[in-house]
């Protein structure tokens, strides 16, 4: 852009009650109505499992509290990529975001898309399984929909945030307290045997967690939108604690809750664990779970259109990103192309997909990442201890989520080696073979040329400035 010219920025429009939205609203989506069954399954008992459930929220919170440091140190939108970009080098950021665009944010975004879609339909099939063509295409509508909204405005997009997390922390407060009610009532059998059944194993323990910190995903949700966030160095740290703390707890209260409705064994063989308990629970009144259910994961899967937007958007304004990718709408200020691309992405994905395997391959690619830039982060306090630090952890906590991501890492591959993972670590490692000819070297610029210019006025948007 010439210097004379008015300069684009993104507005600072998230406050400290969107931004705990963002984080809790993208947390509680999809996984806690689904996943703790796959949780319970693949440890093997109730006491397990609730312990599984209670780690897994207390490696998010120690997790968030390490990236609100780098948030504070490191004020960029782009999370992961950004922090890597700045401390590991160019090679690795574009391996992650390679990765990120072509499997972790899409396989993110399709799991909660086929989750949500599961529980629209779900009261029409009365406890039998739904196709799964008709399953996709409601995935599909809803994947739309979203990246509409995004594309339109930031404050519509804030705004279906925290209207979903009111709904979603209501209905998790209904099944808590329907729990309690039925703890009163001497229902705790599942209980008194809680750990009968353990499976120890390395591989079943990385798996549940797995499962588990699925449902705490997206904890480091506001470190991809640091430049929209009014305060940084104050409502990042906050918002961190309080949505970490609030989801935690409701996630435990809420699997007690299950466990005293249905037996292990029903609770395993649920297809929508939580529409089992609205039946058993509220009788004719059961179709409300699969409604708050469907509005849950429609919130959790805007925030995660949301901030993965955002990711494509920093790599594209880095230059490892076509540069119509760096753009924002001129008028609404939204990174409108980098959403249109994350949206085409994910509905590739859709159509292969399968909600288990995704979540596994999911966790696999994300926790290789988190544990480099957790590494980052001990880089710089060891390294450039004089950088301005306005919120900053003992050193000793990136050390304990770095070994926590190790283990995750590691577990599944050396307990029961599939195939399938040395696939996912031989695409991460592929994006290499793309970052030397095409980043590097700068093959076919001119092609590419033609192609933003015609893009920029058809999407009219046009480059934006950092928001520092």
């Amino acid at each position: 852009m010439e210097s004379g010219a008015q300069r684009l920025n993104l507005k600072r429009e998230v406050g400290l009650i969107g931004a705990v939205s963002f984080i809790a609203g993208t947390m509680i989506g999809s996984g806690i109505f689904i996943s703790p069954q796959y949780v319970l399954s693949t440890i093997g008992s109730p006491g397990a499992s609730l312990l599984v459930w209670a780690c897994s929220g207390l490696i998010a919170m120690l997790g968030g509290l390490c990236y609100a440091e780098l948030g504070t140190v490191i004020s960029e939108s782009g999370g992961e990529y950004i922090y890597m970009l700045r401390t590991a080098g160019r090679v690795v950021a574009f391996m992650f975001v390679f990765s990120f665009v072509a499997v972790m944010r899409p396989a993110s975004a399709t799991g909660i898309a086929l989750s949500c879609a599961e529980y629209v339909v779900a009261p029409f099939f009365d406890g039998g399984t739904p196709p799964q063509v008709l399953v996709k295409c409601i995935a599909a509508v809803l994947i739309l929909v979203l990246a509409n909204v995004n594309c339109l405005s930031v404050r519509l997009a804030t705004g279906i945030q925290v209207v979903s997390m009111v709904i979603k922390v209501l209905a998790l407060l209904v099944i808590v307290l329907g729990g309690v009610a039925m703890v009163f009532q001497g229902n705790t059998d599942n209980f008194d045997v809680s750990f009968e059944g353990t499976n120890v194993g390395v591989s079943s323990i990385g798996i549940a967690f797995y499962q588990g910190l699925w449902s705490y995903d997206g904890w480091n949700t506001l470190n991809y939108l640091t430049e929209e966030l009014k305060d940084p160095e104050v409502n990042l740290p906050r918002a961190v604690v309080i949505a970490i703390s609030l989801v935690t707890g409701l996630y435990l209260l809420v699997n007690v809750s299950y466990l005293t409705v249905m037996t292990p064994k029903e609770l395993m063989s649920s297809s929508a664990v939580a529409v089992t308990w609205g039946n058993k629970v509220l009788g004719s009144w059961g179709w409300i779970m699969s409604v708050a259910a469907a509005l849950s994961a429609f919130g959790s899967l805007n925030g995660t259109f949301f901030s993965g937007g955002r990711v494509c958007f920093v790599a594209a304004r880095e230059g490892q990103m076509p540069d119509i990718l760096s753009m924002a709408h001129v008028h609404r200020l939204t990174p409108s192309p980098a959403l249109i691309f994350t949206t085409v992405i994910s509905l590739v994905v859709l159509i292969p997909g399968d909600f288990q395997s995704i979540v596994n391959f999911f966790s696999f690619t994300a926790w290789f990442f988190y544990a480099i830039t957790l590494s980052g982060l001990l880089y710089l306090k060891i390294k450039k201890p004089e950088l301005p630090r306005p919120y900053r952890v003992p050193i000793i906590l990136p050390i304990l989520v770095l070994i926590a991501a190790i283990f995750l890492v590691l577990a599944p591959i050396i307990d029961s080696p599939q195939i399938e993972y040395l696939y996912v670590t031989l695409f991460i490692f592929s994006g290499i073979l793309i970052y030397i000819p095409f980043i590097h070297y700068k093959l076919c610029p001119g092609l590419l040329t033609k192609l933003t210019v015609f893009l920029q006025l058809f999407l009219e948007v046009a480059p934006v400035e950092k928001n520092l």
